[in-house]
Parts: structure tokens; C-alpha cells; sequence
């Protein structure tokens, strides 16, 4: 950005009086660098006076300004006086659309938390080009959803290239230890995804497809491609390896290990933000690079009961926000936006997620991913505001255009989150 001496703010955080807002203010009122000029901004100029005297100490004096994100010009101008705008208002098909394309047109660096794979693919074709002859890097998926996964995977692949093992292979995210909730925000973005889905043929096509975020689909694999491949295993007699890559595909299955794997909730959408971080980085984790994401049962007696309980959960989750009968009753069981657990709760929360890739030289790798935070909250806050800091502070090298956390920030942004009390590690497994 050209013109950053002339801005008013280095960061200003829209969205700031809601429940994960709130949190992410208060983790930049404890880690902003001296001197860091924020702003807080949302459409209540009451509550972001009440958010002032909450917080108190140095943000007590942050200037509040008050936004309606589906004003172009008020994004617009709010964009042109700060280097970097971060947003928690979602759902974002609805309320992030103006803010990106102010963004993209300012030169600001954007960051957002959204989970929504139908708004990343809008943001994307309008305004890729946009952002990048501007230069504002514009980073979606700043929180649960999706740096562990995003991160873990970069962090996989440099090691493994570091190490001359060559590229990554078939690659599989293992969610170990989950405690904590998913945020009102997350549900009502799911609920909107799951109507989107249902009435228009386009936009479920663009959901179910594993590829739908890449910059060039093209040269992904096709649905075509992975039938072919199966068929040819039948046909020249390699029955057992069919079954095997049949059974992979399974929702709950036993592991080698003795471990039984179901659905991971976020899986749907991470899974494609890391491919997109591949076909942006040219490839580099590798042509041969399969990824999917499941949930670790464990190996006890009970483990294939509770991944199929699991299982049915989230299929019946789905189905019940995609009818209006039925996404009624449903509703009164679910967190609405803005809402969320009180600090007690917060406290025990914690994650641990594990990378495990093969690579192209037969070498496999492991890169866990932890923290004693909670992931839809307090967790999601340090992403969040480590990831605008990141992009105000940092001399980062990536281009502008509409791209991930891996590709906008990835090292950086590792050993920020490191500082935070984050586990990033990995280690080369035993032959």
C-alpha cells in the first residue's frame, strides 16, 4: 500500500461488540505493539461505548466509528483510512461482500473468519485480479476455520521438502482431542450454506465439489479422473486395493492403528482451503496431493458407536437447516449469533489436531497442532488477531489477490501463533 502514511488506523476491527469480536478486541488490547493505531467498529455506537469502557486500559481510548457493511460507500471509506480491516460479522455472504470489494479496491488487507465455501468462491472470481493489481491481501478463514488445517499442511510440506523427502501424498487431518463449542456465527453460516444448497442446483455443485476453490480447476483432478482410477484397479485385478481406497472413503472406518475416524464438522470447507493453497502456491505441496480431514474416535470398545452416533448427528444437522419445518425446531437447540460460553467454560477448552502426510520419497511425516484454548472462542480470537497483526506488522512476501492464511502469512503467522502458546511441531515418523 502506497499510501499507508496517510491512513488514519493500522487495524480496524468491524464486528467488535459481538461475542468473538469482544475477545478478539481484548487479545489486541493485550498484544498490539505500543502505538498500534486501532479502531473498533460496528452499527451500535451505545455498544461500542459499553465495548470502550469493558475493555478499559489503552483501548478504552481506541476511536469507535460506526459501520453499516451494506453501505458501499460507508466500507468504502472505512477501507481507504486503515491498513488493515478485520471483520467477525457474518454470515458473510450477507454481510461481507461490500467490505472485501472496498478492501480490494483500497488496497487494505482484509482478514475474516468465515466458513462459508460459496462466499470465498464469490469473493474470489469478483475480485482475485482486483486485490492483486491493488495489493491488498485478501485472507479469509482467519480462525478454527482454517488455520490449523491450512497452516499444519504448509508446515508439513517445508519440512518435508526441507528435508529433501520430496512432495506430499496421500495426506489426512486427524482431529485428536476437540473440547469446546462452535460459535453462533459458525451455525448461522452453516444454516445459510445448508438453504443456499438446496435451492440452487449451481451452488450445490460448488459445495460438493472437493476442488471448488481452486484458481484453476481445470487443472484439478475431476470426478471422471477418480472413477477411472477405480476401474482400472478392478480391471487389471487389484481388488483388495479397490477395497481398501472403497472402504477410505467410508464416513466411520477403522484405521491401521485400531483407530476408528468419522466426520469432522469443518472438514467440508478446510479441506478446500488448503487445496486452494496448493493450486495458489503452484503446486507446491504436490501434483499427487490427496487431503481429507476426520475426526479421531479412538480404539476403545465404544469408538465405532460413537463415530457413527457422530456421524448421524451432523447428517441430521444438515438435513434439519436445509427445511424450514424442520430448521425451526433445530434452531431452539442452537446458539443464535453473538452468543457463546461464559469464561469458565472458555477456559477448559483446548484442541489437538495432527497432520500425518506420505510423501513422494516414501518418507511420512506428522505435524501436530495444539492449544489450551478454546477453538470456536478464545482460540479463534488469538488466530483472528494474530493474523491482523501479522498483516500490519510483518514484512510478509506474498502477493495481493483473494488467498489463504498459508499463502498470505504461513511462516510468520506460525511463529506468532508459537508465541501464543500454539504447538506447531513436526516430526518424521519411523520407517
Amino acid at each position: 500500500m502506497s499510501d499507508t502514511e496517510a491512513r488514519d488506523f493500522d487495524i480496524v476491527l468491524v464486528g467488535a461488540t459481538g461475542f468473538v469480536g469482544r475477545l478478539t478486541a481484548g487479545h489486541l488490547r493485550d498484544h498490539a505493539p505500543e502505538g498500534t493505531r486501532i479502531a473498533i467498529a460496528g452499527r451500535s455506537r451505545d455498544r461500542l461505548e459499553a465495548l470502550s469502557a469493558e475493555l478499559g486500559g489503552v483501548a478504552a481510548a481506541w476511536p469507535r466509528l460506526v459501520i453499516d457493511v451494506a453501505d458501499p460507500a460507508a466500507c468504502a471509506d472505512l477501507a481507504a483510512r486503515t491498513r488493515v480491516l478485520v471483520t467477525t460479522v457474518g454470515p458473510y455472504a450477507i454481510h461481507g461482500g461490500e467490505l472485501v470489494k472496498a478492501c480490494a479496491l483500497a488496497g487494505t488487507h482484509y482478514a475474516d473468519l468465515t466458513g462459508e465455501v460459496l462466499f470465498v468462491r464469490d469473493s474470489a472470481e469478483a475480485f482475485h485480479e482486483v486485490a492483486a493489481r491493488s495489493g491488498a491481501r485478501i485472507v479469509h478463514s482467519c480462525g478454527f476455520d482454517s488455520i490449523p488445517s491450512d497452516l499444519g499442511v504448509w508446515e508439513t510440506a517445508r519440512t518435508a521438502a526441507d528435508e529433501g523427502a520430496g512432495q506430499l501424498t496421500d495426506t489426512v487431518l486427524f482431529v485428536r482431542r476437540l473440547k469446546g463449542g462452535l460459535s453462533g456465527g459458525t451455525i448461522d453460516s452453516m444454516r445459510k450454506q445448508a438453504i443456499a444448497a438446496r435451492e440452487s442446483l449451481e451452488d450445490r455443485r460448488a459445495m460438493t465439489d472437493p476442488y471448488g476453490l481452486s484458481p484453476d480447476r481445470a487443472a484439478e483432478p475431476t470426478k471422471a479422473d477418480r472413477s477411472d482410477s477405480d476401474a482400472e484397479s478392478v480391471r487389471t485385478g487389484r481388488v483388495r486395493s479397490f477395497a481398501k481406497g472403497l472402504g477410505s472413503r467410508l464416513p466411520v472406518r477403522r484405521t491401521e492403528d485400531g483407530h476408528w475416524t468419522g466426520p469432522f464438522v469443518m472438514a467440508s470447507f478446510n479441506t478446500r482451503i488448503v487445496r486452494r493453497s496448493n493450486a495458489l502456491l503452484g503446486w507446491q505441496y504436490g501434483r499427487a496431493f490427496r487431503y481429507h480431514e476426520v475426526t479421531d474416535f479412538g480404539s476403545r470398545a465404544t469408538a465405532p458407536l460413537r463415530a457413527t452416533g457422530t456421524t448421524a448427528g451432523l447428517v441430521g444437522l444438515v438435513a434439519g437447516l436445509s427445511f424450514s419445518p424442520t430448521r425451526r425446531v433445530v434452531d431452539r437447540f442452537l446458539p443464535a449469533p453473538g452468543e457463546g460460553p461464559d469464561e469458565e467454560s472458555r477456559a477448559n477448552g483446548c484442541f489437538a489436531l495432527e497432520v500425518v502426510a506420505g510423501t513422494t520419497s516414501g518418507a511420512k511425516y506428522a505435524t501436530q497442532v495444539a492449544a489450551d484454548a478454546d477453538p470456536g472462542y478464545s482460540g479463534t480470537a488469538i488466530m483472528l488477531g494474530q493474523s491482523a497483526l501479522c498483516l500490519a506488522e510483518d514484512d510478509l512476501d506474498s502477493a495481493g489477490g483473494v488467498i489463504t492464511p498459508a499463502v498470505a502469512m504461513a511462516a510468520p503467522l506460525i511463529e506468532r501463533l508459537r508465541t501464543q502458546g500454539f504447538t506447531i511441531s513436526t516430526r518424521r515418523c519411523p520407517d
